[in-house]
């Protein structure tokens, strides 16, 4: 059977998951324009390295948290 802990957590994950997502269509502006084109927005190379590295690490990171953690005894 489901704890009290674990039925607070999922409430609120799904109040998290709800709110942001209608903050985010909420945001979102209308435009009644079909032809808008997209403006190009050149990004330096080294922060698109940057960001990749730190992307990669951090899925390095959680793979070592999920496979290699000792777990509590």
């Amino acid at each position: 059977m489901f704890s009290k802990k674990m039925l607070w957590g999922s409430l609120a994950s799904l109040v998290l998951l709800t709110g942001t997502s209608t903050l985010a269509l909420g945001e979102m502006p209308v435009h009644s324009e079909q032809n808008s084109q997209f403006q190009h927005i050149e990004q330096p190379l080294g922060l698109k390295v940057g960001v990749a590295i730190a992307g990669l690490a951090l899925m390095g990171l959680e793979l070592w948290w999920f496979l290699f953690y000792p777990a509590d005894k």
